[in-house]
């Protein structure tokens, strides 16, 4: 029998759905969960939490990520990223030790707690999150403390990468779907798909980087060696 949370028992008008695993979870807009409340993920390190304590608790550190209404065609290219819209965004606060969905209505709410974050960590955030959000603000993003693992990684190999790739070599796990599919969702009201799909993202940008200060290196596969190799993370401590 799914697994309801207890908190979200409400108006139903004001809720979204999760599938998370073979569980289900009713989620308020603007709903707190816990990070034991989110999928577990594939076998990580002995004691991650133990040690992932210890290095965020002086700090809050916000992971981030967003998916859009539209896609770059539609808006008439990959410069008119604000054009393309929010549909959902997630962040996960190493202060709150929770999740948190904010759909478009609360875009301003997102952006309000980004700004009160000691550093926002993300995946391809600075070139295409942020100018997501511009839609919806006035507010300089390059004032926020920032860790765009996707930068950092570029600058190790020189190219870009997928999250997913990273994930797949360093923690077992890849994506439960892509871009594409999260704007096919969009277009079929499916909120919850998106959510869910999100709050993966999230969480795997979550372990990546936690991965990646713990043993200082995360692992993709060359496509010039077709060998597993690892990429320094020394760097990504906050």
């Amino acid at each position: 029998m799914p697994r309801l949370l207890s908190e979200s028992i409400s108006s139903f008008s004001s809720l979204l759905f999760a599938r998370c695993g073979n569980e289900i979870f009713i989620l308020q807009k603007n709903l707190q969960l816990k990070s034991s409340d989110i999928f577990p993920l594939a076998p990580y390190p002995p004691n991650d939490t133990v040690i992932s304590n210890l290095f965020m608790a002086a700090k809050n550190i916000v992971y981030f990520d967003l998916e859009t209404q539209k896609s770059a065609q539609e808006v008439g290219g990959w410069h008119n990223k604000a054009a393309m819209r929010m549909s959902v965004g997630v962040t996960y606060s190493t202060a709150r030790q929770s999740y948190k969905i904010y759909p478009e209505n609360q875009a301003e709410d997102l952006v309000r707690e980004l700004q009160r974050a000691d550093c926002v960590v993300g995946f391809n955030i600075i070139d295409f999150d942020y100018k997501v959000l511009s839609a919806y603000t006035i507010f300089d993003f390059s004032q926020v403390p920032t860790l765009d693992l996707l930068v950092d990684v570029e600058k190790k190999i020189g190219k870009r990468i997928k999250l997913d790739s990273i994930a797949t070599e360093t923690l077992g796990v890849g994506k439960t779907a892509d871009g594409l599919e999260a704007l096919k969702w969009w277009k079929e009201g499916k909120i919850q798909e998106i959510a869910e799909y999100c709050c993966y993202d999230v969480k795997t940008t979550w372990k990546v980087h936690d991965y990646g200060v713990q043993w200082e290196k995360v692992f993709f596969i060359n496509s010039a060696t077709h060998r597993r190799e690892p990429i320094a993370t020394k760097e990504w401590k906050i």
